[in-house]
């Protein structure tokens, strides 16, 4: 597996939107002992759909059969309902029991300001039941925070019936075949990109990967360092971007379009209406699940890794990513921290696999994995050479968000590489 550097995206269902609420309980019959203590579980996740949605639920029942006393009040939200929601919970002092993270720099802020529980002692207790490197998007200084349900990869997802109709006859492996598979995709009369512009973190995807393949890794750890991206680097993949905006390679609306929306980047590839998007590992659930007829592209879709830049200082073996895990509030009860415990039990890990569509951090668990898809992301993943989290994770939360609109900007082409770079560079000085 890759080494990752600091260390988002949840793979446990983005599609749908809106939120409900729902208190689980039981009482068991004592086989497993209680902790003795009892109260209710806050849990906030973003599985707002089924069939992990009701799979999530049955976890959270079954556990609190074996715990008299214990009820569960879950709270699924979309992936930026989410968002907004608990920065404003959290903001208040009030941070659920238990809730989703993608690590990095907003979980290490949320613990410096003693919101969640160290939990480094705890997970110790499961620590050799994961693959070597699932705790490092939420540790920092020895320090864990988190503990994962799942990991991943960004890349690109493309209909191989489209690239064929169009003259593609393979992955593009540099940045200058993609632009050329864009342009021939566009002369055989096919969108090439689905994109939710709407919703902005999927847009910065491209920015991130062209300058992890343009200034490598250790550039992206140094600009955080020195609060820094006015650097030729980062200008640089803002100008390769702004090739790609130059050849109008997204759907119509894609400004105002979401991404797990009815006619949303999701449902434009799995409906065949694009022949490509970037996106995480997730993406084969929720084409699927936002497509006529819930069928997505089955055999017609395939998975490639970003391409290399030419004269690029970053490894064509490196990716970007992440995956997700929970975090456990500071008034949280002791139970809040065993249910982490129990579903890091490899029978739990592969139901979120096998329902998901995920890729396990429980080394136990790998057999669920049955996707070709899935299993090409995980081989992607053991052969690279290095990894970086999603940016609007890994930075601080007000760099991230810089990056996301800035680079939203751009794509609208409202915005110049240099003034990319200049705002991001700003929103780190500031913080």
């Amino acid at each position: 597996m890759p080494t990752i550097r600091l260390g988002r995206r949840s793979v446990l269902g983005l599609a749908g939107a809106g939120a409900m609420s729902a208190v689980l309980g039981a009482c068991g019959d004592g086989d497993e002992k209680s902790s003795g203590s009892s109260g209710k579980i806050r849990w906030w996740h973003i599985a707002n759909t089924d069939p992990m949605l009701s799979e999530w639920a049955a976890m959270a029942s079954r556990f609190s059969a074996a715990h008299p006393g214990v009820k569960f009040e879950i709270t699924p939200l979309e992936n930026e309902a989410f968002k907004t929601k608990l920065t404003t919970t959290v903001q208040a002092g009030d941070p659920p029991d238990i809730f989703h993270t993608w690590g990095g720099g907003v979980l290490f802020q949320q613990a410096e300001a003693g919101m969640v529980k160290e939990l480094t002692s705890d997970v110790a207790g499961w620590r050799d039941t994961l693959i070597p490197t699932a705790l490092d998007p939420y540790t920092k200084d020895g320090k864990t925070y988190a503990s994962p349900v799942d990991t991943g990869m960004v890349g690109f997802w493309y209909n191989k019936e489209l690239f064929a109709r169009a003259g593609v006859s393979s992955p593009p492996a540099t940045w200058a075949d993609y632009l050329e598979a864009v342009r021939k995709l566009k002369g055989a009369g096919i969108t090439p990109v689905a994109l939710a512009g709407k919703e902005k973190w999927p847009g910065h995807y491209y920015w991130a990967y062209l300058a992890m393949r343009i200034g490598g890794l250790d550039a992206l750890n140094q600009a955080a360092a020195d609060k820094n991206f006015n650097t030729p680097d980062f200008v640089a993949a803002g100008t390769r971007l702004a090739e790609l905006v130059a050849l109008q390679p997204f759907q119509t609306g894609f400004l105002a379009a979401g991404y797990s929306t009815a006619d949303g980047q999701a449902a434009t590839v799995g409906n065949g209406k694009a022949a490509m998007e970037l996106m995480g590992q997730w993406a084969p659930v929720v084409e699927r699940d936002n497509s006529v007829g819930k069928k997505g592209l089955g055999d017609k879709l395939g998975f490639f890794a970003f391409p290399a830049v030419d004269g690029g200082k970053g490894k064509g073996t490196d990716v970007f990513g992440g995956g997700g895990g929970y975090a456990v509030g500071k008034d949280a009860p002791p139970e809040a921290i065993e249910f982490l415990k129990y579903i890091a039990q490899p029978e739990n890990a592969r139901i979120e696999a096998k329902t998901a569509g995920v890729l396990p951090v429980v080394k136990a668990a790998g057999d669920a994995v049955t996707d070709p898809n899935l299993k090409q992301v995980g081989r992607t993943l053991s052969a690279s050479t290095g990894f970086q989290l999603y940016l609007d994770q890994a930075y601080a939360p007000a760099v991230g968000q810089q990056v996301n609109d800035s680079v939203a900007e751009l794509l609208a082409g409202k915005a110049s590489p240099e003034q990319v770079a200049a705002a991001i560079t700003t929103a780190a000085k500031q913080g």
